[in-house]
């Protein structure tokens, strides 16, 4: 197998060096900004293209895809040099098995507290923490850094009054299949599912800025209108400050630098932070770096739940329970709008990424609500507990 891998990372470097590459900088192949780009032909000859009449090989949306073509056409661009460097990431997902949440007589079986929550002020669940507290300051603090960024269609946590709208509140659409890495390690399988929806919808639904599609250019299957909670998970074992810091799967990004995890302080080393947004037709809630982490301007990232859980997704629910666990959680409980464009300027950006992060491109399914028996007790809130309902 790795000689199979030197072989094609050879075949790369001597395809490009050998003259078959993009004359000049990365402007053709990575940078997908400027309206026109440099291409060198076989022939050597340089053209000034339009993109959307050029090769359609460059401009393939992931190292992998490009890496193929190169190998296959015999000639390549830049970014294929780069995409030959093995990833150091690859393959440090640790595919922790899920377990039982509960034994047959009702009682707690899973290890550690699970996610998402209700996380409305004044919650508390019922899940012994141990004594184990949340990061409540930025994660950089602890020497972390964001691996990844991804969504769920709907929201995993459950915010009255923000996300609280059961579906088909909102314009319903199905969520995407799960990519194939998420049923890897599942020892049980649920198909995807919607979340919680926010209300901007249902209470501007003659709003032409909540109805009308934007003409999405990178991200796939999003729609205007529609409640996701974004996630940034991070690591202190991240490839922080590399080109490598952004993983597919994010859990090669959790763990991809050995020996800096300790099982005893898990909660201390890796957090998920979540904020949850309904995309709007309007440019007026345009951010330009979503893909960096949640926002913090106006309103946003004011009112954050802080609490230690585990990994979510539809992989697991209330029978089947994550052991990537316990880690830090911090969530914003306002849901928040912002712009369609927004969100597809971070879906190029995952692009542009070294790692193929193609499969994270779409909004995946959310887990059913943790029930109050599997929620940490350490949630970070003032006001007296909310009423939930128990397990049994």
């Amino acid at each position: 197998m790795m000689g199979k891998m030197f072989n094609a990372m050879f075949f790369v470097f001597a395809a490009c060096n050998a003259g078959h590459a993009v004359g000049e900088a990365d402007a053709s192949c990575d940078s997908q900004e400027d309206a026109t780009s440099q291409l060198q032909l076989h022939s050597g000859e340089v053209k000034t293209e339009n993109k959307e009449s050029m090769s359609p090989w460059c401009f393939k949306p992931s190292c992998s895809e490009i890496v193929k073509l190169c190998l296959k056409n015999g000639q390549c661009c830049d970014r294929a040099k780069v995409c030959a460097v093995a990833n150091p990431c690859e393959g440090k997902n640790p595919d922790f098995p899920g377990t039982s949440c509960f034994f047959p007589n009702g009682t707690t079986a899973s290890p550690f507290e699970q996610s998402g929550i209700n996380v409305t002020e004044g919650f508390e669940g019922l899940f012994d923490s141990d004594g184990r507290e949340p990061i409540t300051t930025p994660f950089e603090e602890y020497g972390m850094c964001n691996v990844n960024v991804h969504w769920h269609q709907g929201t995993e946590h459950y915010s009255v009054g923000q996300y609280d709208l059961q579906p088909p509140t909102g314009p319903s659409y199905e969520p995407m299949d799960l990519p194939p890495w998420d049923s890897d390690f599942a020892g049980l399988q649920v198909p995807a599912r919607q979340g919680f929806k926010c209300h901007h919808y249902s209470d501007n639904i003659n709003n032409s800025a909540f109805t009308t599609e934007y003409n999405w250019k990178h991200c796939v299957g999003m729609h205007v209108g529609e409640t996701y909670e974004v996630h940034w998970p991070a690591s202190a074992a991240g490839a922080c400050g590399t080109p490598w810091q952004y993983q597919t799967p994010f859990p090669d990004g959790l763990f991809c630098r050995d020996g800096i995890i300790d099982g005893n302080m898990i909660w201390e080393q890796i957090g998920v932070q979540g904020q949850v947004f309904t995309i709007v037709n309007d440019d007026d809630h345009y951010y330009p770096d979503l893909i960096k982490g949640p926002l913090r301007q106006g309103d946003h990232w004011k009112d954050v739940a802080y609490y230690t859980g585990s990994s979510t997704g539809t992989t697991y629910n209330n029978t089947y329970c994550s052991q990537y666990a316990p880690i830090t959680w911090q969530v914003d409980r306002l849901c928040h709008l912002i712009s369609a464009s927004a969100f597809d300027k971070m879906c190029k950006d995952m692009l542009n990424q070294r790692d193929d992060m193609t499969d994270d491109l779409h909004a995946h399914g959310s887990r059913e609500r943790v029930l109050t028996d599997l929620a940490a007790d350490n949630v970070q809130l003032i006001e007296d507990s909310v009423d939930e309902p128990r397990a049994f």
